[in-house]
């Protein structure tokens, strides 16, 4: 027994000096003994390094950091392409269950939705898709209890319609953590976890960035995003999009000088009968487009996706 408290308090001893010798500690020197005489002991020197609180992570809280607001860059205007970096090759599952994807991001009922909606059960754990911190926390019009996470590349991640939050703002949190809840909050119409991917306040396809088949795979490490994939009205909520990913510049510069898609804006009198027909399409057709019904009633100022 005096032999091991003489040990652990030369061990304390050791780690002692060499701190009052270098505040900047990165390794433990510990002297173990590796053989006994009769006039004493034999001690080996073993280092172990420490490692570090800090990392290279960025500091995301610097610039629009404001845990007040769901949007906080308003006023700050993008230059597509832009390119976002991943370090890990996959992400957390949002729900702990086989993700069943019930509305895709896109044009719906004549309305952007911008993010995606993975079914589940109110009461399921919510986790964070990537290592991040949280921006907001707090019930917010229309998304119900809302937690907002900012990941290190810049990309934020929104959980929307929990039915309670699991977190706090400026919590610092692992990719797969508890956020919340899943629940039906806010404007929703049954239990679901709306998921939406930004940044900058510029929405993004998730299903560009994430395949969200059991993989959770992250679709490259280096992912160059047109605004293609920052605009609902480019896509059908019913339907997945054809990824093609982009993963260089030069590429993105090739796709950014491609045909725009052609869009016309409701007027007064218009009927999607009149609207097919000046445009040289079928009804179905333009409604299939847009993912609305023939029977659906169209308002002023509507944007239509004529031709993608």
């Amino acid at each position: 027994m005096k032999y091991i408290f003489f040990c652990f308090a030369l061990v304390c001893i050791t780690y002692t000096t060499s701190s009052q010798n270098d505040s900047l500690i990165n390794s433990l020197k510990i002297e173990l003994p590796t053989a006994q005489f009769s006039k004493g002991v034999l001690f080996e020197t073993v280092e172990i390094p420490f490692i570090s609180s800090t990392t290279d992570k960025p500091d995301i809280k610097a610039e629009d950091w404001d845990t007040t607001v769901y949007n906080p860059y308003q006023n700050i205007l993008q230059n597509f392409p832009l390119v976002l970096n991943f370090k890990d090759s996959t992400y957390a599952s949002p729900v702990p269950h086989p993700k069943v994807v019930t509305s895709h991001y896109g044009w719906r009922k004549g309305r952007p939705h911008k993010g995606i909606d993975i079914d589940l059960v109110t009461g399921d754990s919510v986790a964070a898709v990537l290592d991040g911190i949280v921006r907001y926390a707090k019930y917010t019009r229309g998304f119900g209890n809302t937690v907002v996470v900012r990941h290190y590349n810049g990309l934020e991640s929104t959980y929307a319609h929990l039915s309670k939050i699991g977190v706090k703002a400026n919590d610092s949190i692992v990719k797969g953590q508890y956020v919340g809840k899943g629940g039906n909050t806010g404007n929703s119409r049954g239990s679901h976890l709306h998921l939406e991917l930004s940044y900058k306040g510029h929405s993004i396809h998730p299903e560009y960035l994430f395949d969200f088949s059991p993989k959770n795979t992250i679709r490259a490490e280096q992912v160059w995003v047109t605004q293609k994939w920052t605009h609902a009205r480019y896509h059908n909520s019913r339907q997945l999009s054809k990824v093609k990913v982009i993963k260089s510049a030069d590429e993105a510069a090739l796709v950014s000088l491609a045909k725009q898609p052609k869009f016309y804006v409701v007027k007064k009198g218009d009927t999607l009968y009149g609207i097919s027909k000046r445009n040289n399409m079928s009804v179905a057709m333009l409604c299939n487009t847009n993912a609305i019904k023939q029977n659906a009633t169209l308002k002023i100022g509507q944007k239509l996706v004529l031709e993608l």
